[in-house]
């Protein structure tokens, strides 16, 4: 069955001719999961005057029968955006499809640090990413309230939540990289609390637990 594409454009108009480009791309990833159902693509023009040389931002998600896929790029243009992101969600996918794999006994396992080494990029390195804060993961996620005027800094402007999936430290981890964020909340199987993983320098990861 083909995955359904869905084109949303934040403060841009989505031209016909290009939800027709978007679903092309996109078509040619479903090899990798075919469970995937539904492709999510969501498109902003930033309005950022020191990001006028990379305003065009893209952000896809991948909705199957296993976990969430996420990516995002910003070019000077949505078609090359559209590339950028395009080439980081197939990244994600083909790793996911390798983990199964190994799941099935096909390869030898390998570490979380190995198994998601590839799917790093620079972008995620930046300062704390826009505004100096981290933001927040989409795995199985459902927006419950999102303004569509900005309304100034210090304002929450988006509200999600998510089922809280009992899973283990290092299935969050691979749930962080697969999304592309800096943090993942989790509610930690062995420990049986809300917990956070996060990113640190290079290729290290923090823990953050809450006690009673």
């Amino acid at each position: 069955m083909k995955a359904d594409v869905v084109v949303k454009g934040r403060n841009v108009e989505v031209p016909d001719h290009f939800r027709i480009h978007v679903a092309d791309k996109l078509s040619r990833l479903e090899r990798f999961d075919p469970s995937i159902f539904l492709f999510d693509v969501e498109l902003f023009h930033e309005r950022n005057r020191r990001q006028r040389k990379s305003c065009q931002r893209v952000e896809i998600t991948a909705r199957g029968k296993g976990p969430v896929v996420r990516a995002e790029a910003c070019a000077d243009s949505f078609y090359a955006a559209l590339d950028l992101v395009v080439a980081k969600l197939e990244s994600r996918l083909r790793k996911l499809k390798d983990r199964r794999r190994v799941h099935h006994g096909e390869k030898t396992p390998i570490s979380v640090a190995e198994a998601t080494a590839g799917l790093i990029d620079d972008s995620l390195f930046a300062s704390s990413n826009r505004n100096g804060a981290a933001k927040a993961h989409d795995h199985a996620a459902e927006a419950v309230d999102e303004g569509q005027e900005y309304a100034g800094p210090g304002h929450i402007v988006r509200t999600k939540t998510h089922p809280a999936i009992p899973m283990s430290v290092d299935d969050a981890l691979y749930q962080m990289e697969l999304v592309g964020h800096d943090f993942f909340l989790f509610h930690d199987k062995e420990s049986d609390q809300p917990s956070v993983v996060y990113r640190r320098h290079a290729f290290d990861y923090g823990l953050i637990r809450l006690a009673e």
